[in-house]
């Protein structure tokens, strides 16, 4: 719900700078609070405010990066702009308290940039591509 009001207001509350960085990156004006930040340095926001944000959008990330998707942000944090978890990861005592022997560091999607996974062969082609035998002109064979 973009409106001339929410606009300053959001202009007031965040600065000069963030609100123009905001309205380049995302589109709209929005100022919240801080919930917390990934270990990508991505930030995390909240407005409970119902006359500001529509329901369901009240929740969002700042990306670290300015080539963005939505595979930079971490499980945990997922589940938490999902709206899965009431909790962010940062205040949940679950969440703090309990990581899984298994888990692995989470790596963003790369496919599409120069860091995504490429197959190779290591055997030899079954199959070998005809070379002719060229000679130059005039030659007799």
């Amino acid at each position: 719900m973009v409106s001339i009001g929410r606009t300053i207001r959001s202009l007031r509350r965040v600065g000069l700078r963030e609100w123009w960085r905001q309205l380049q990156y995302i589109g709209d004006a929005k100022s919240g609070r801080f919930v917390g930040i990934d270990q990508f340095g991505n930030r995390y926001y909240e407005n409970k405010n119902g006359e500001e944000e529509v329901p369901g959008r009240h929740r969002w990330v700042d990306y670290a990066q300015h080539e963005f998707n939505a595979s930079q942000v971490p499980p945990e944090w997922h589940s938490w702009i999902s709206h899965i978890r009431k909790e962010p990861p940062t205040h949940d005592p679950i969440m703090k308290a309990y990581e899984p022997p298994w888990k692995t560091p989470y790596v963003e999607n790369l496919t599409g940039t120069r860091g995504a996974f490429r197959t190779y062969n290591t055997a030899a082609p079954k199959i070998q591509p005809w070379e002719p035998k060229v000679s130059s002109r005039g030659q007799t064979s």
